[in-house]
Formats: structure tokens, C-alpha cells, sequence
């Protein structure tokens, strides 16, 4: 058990002005756990917690494309409470365009925030974890890392290398003592769909109609309607790192159980179908 349970714990949070990772931080707060939340915009986290008591929180405007910010946070959060726990890996947005349609520039800055950023956390808080020798990290993936839709390819793209990342990890410091968990969720009913959290492509292309009309629903008519229950999530999130025995994919909702369960039956469809010509290959 890597959780402590004679002092509050100490978590890192990245992503937190609102949604899964506004919940969160709230929840823990109200546990009584400390709480280093990163967000673009530390002012606004803050007044959004006006109500809460605060002082376990220190919350900073971090760039986690930045090395040296991320490092610095990392610095404070050690100097404010000695240490880190938990560290939640779960900033993000989406992005709804055809591969076609998807810039240079945005391909870089979706990256620099999924992939990227969440490196330099990494980088900067596992030392520490090493040195304790417990410590819990948990990567805030999407069902759409496993199960990538038509129009979803550059935030899948970004999430199944999280994937990757976070798998091989969990089998680097494993000795060290620190569990690592991938957080899986399905649809969920935030601002995700909203314009504040969802990137759109400058230009689009009338070869690919059928996305279109995606984008459009799932801009007008899915917001409000999705399965997932942040504030029910966030506790799943929580129960993740206290209990120490959730499953390295830890799924979230319905829905991604749904997706997941279909991609196992559509991989193992191909393994079958690939037998023949697979074994063709060898030496």
C-alpha cells in the first residue's frame, strides 16, 4: 500500500480549472488531503473554489509544455508539504477533425499537452517518488486511446501514446515502489464538448462529409446527454489510489466498458485473420 493512512496525502493534479480535474481536487479537499493543482490559470481554479477551505490547496498556473515550469511546481510542492503522494496526470482537451484536416501546429500543441507535458511531470516528480520509495501516478487516459473514432485521430493519437507510456512505466517502478494506473473514462458530462476544451481545425475538407456531420452533433446535441458522472468519477479516481488493487486500465463508465470490450473482440478477429500469413515470416 503506497497510500498513507496516518497523515493526509499530498496530491499533484494537472488540469484542474474545471471538469474531471476541478471534481477532483474539490473532493480531496474536502477529505482534507493537500492538493497542488496546475492549471493555464490559477485564478480562475481559485475563484471557482470560493467556497471551499483552501488552505491545503496551493494552486499554480503551470505551462506543462515547459520543463522548467513544471520542475518548479514540482520544487513548490515539495517545499509547501514535503513531499508528493499522489501525482494525476489529467490535463487535456479535445480536438474533432479529419486526419487530413489536422495542422502541423495543432498536431504539436495537442502533444506538447498530452504526451509531452505529461513527460516533464514525470520527469520532475519521480525522483522524489524513487527516494520515498512509494508513490502513486495515475494517467488520465480516454476509451478513445484504445478505440479511436473516425474524426478523433489527432486526441487519439495522443492518448494511445500516453497508453504506451504509462504501460511501460508501471513496469519501470514497479521496484521502486510506485503504482501506476491508466484512467480510462468514456463519454462524460463536462465541458469537454464545449468550445473552452475543444479544438477545431482552421480549414475543413468536403471529402469527408460523414465527420461533419459528426462534429455537429457532437458539438450541438451531445453535450449534456453523456453517461459519464464527473463527481462520481472523480471518487473513482480517489478509490483508485486509496485502495492500491484497482487494474492497470481502469475503466470509467458504461460506455467504455462497451467500447473496450468490442475492440477485444475486433483485435482478436485480426489475430485470427493474420495466423496464416504471420507465421510466414519467421526465419
Amino acid at each position: 500500500m503506497t497510500y498513507p493512512t496516518d497523515r493526509p496525502a499530498t496530491w499533484f493534479v494537472t488540469g484542474t480549472s474545471r471538469g474531471l480535474g476541478f471534481e477532483l481536487v474539490s473532493q480531496l479537499l474536502e477529505r482534507g488531503d493537500n492538493v497542488v493543482a496546475t492549471s493555464r490559470s490559477a485564478e480562475r481554479l481559485t475563484a471557482a473554489l470560493a467556497d471551499a477551505d483552501t488552505s491545503r490547496l496551493l494552486a499554480l498556473t503551470v505551462d506543462l509544455a515547459a520543463a522548467e515550469q513544471v520542475s518548479s511546481a514540482i520544487t513548490a510542492a515539495h517545499d509547501r508539504f514535503g513531499g508528493l503522494d499522489v501525482v494525476v496526470n489529467n490535463a487535456g482537451y479535445g480536438y474533432l477533425a479529419a486526419v487530413e484536416e489536422v495542422s502541423d501546429a495543432d498536431a504539436r500543441a495537442m502533444f506538447d499537452v498530452q504526451v509531452f507535458g505529461v513527460w516533464n511531470v514525470l520527469r520532475a516528480a519521480l525522483p522524489g517518488l524513487r527516494e520515498q520509495r512509494s508513490g502513486h501516478i495515475i494517467n488520465v487516459s480516454s476509451i478513445v486511446g484504445l478505440v479511436p473514432f473516425p474524426g478523433w485521430g489527432l486526441y487519439g493519437a495522443g492518448k494511445s501514446a500516453l497508453e504506451a507510456l504509462t504501460e511501460s512505466l508501471a513496469a519501470e517502478v514497479t521496484d521502486h515502489g510506485i503504482r501506476v494506473n491508466l484512467v480510462e473514462p468514456g463519454y462524460m458530462r463536462t465541458d469537454f464538448l464545449r468550445p473552452v476544451s475543444i479544438g477545431l481545425p482552421d480549414a475543413t475538407n468536403d471529402a469527408y462529409p460523414a465527420i461533419r456531420e459528426m462534429v455537429r452533433e457532437h458539438l450541438d446535441e451531445v453535450p449534456g446527454t453523456q453517461l459519464g458522472d464527473p463527481v462520481k468519477a472523480a471518487a473513482a479516481m480517489i478509490a483508485v489510489a486509496t485502495s492500491g488493487s484497482a487494474p492497470l486500465h481502469q475503466f470509467l463508465g458504461s460506455d467504455s466498458l462497451g467500447l473496450a470490450e468490442g475492440r477485444i473482440e475486433a483485435l482478436g478477429a485480426d489475430l485470427e485473420a493474420s495466423r496464416a500469413l504471420a507465421v510466414t515470416t519467421d526465419v
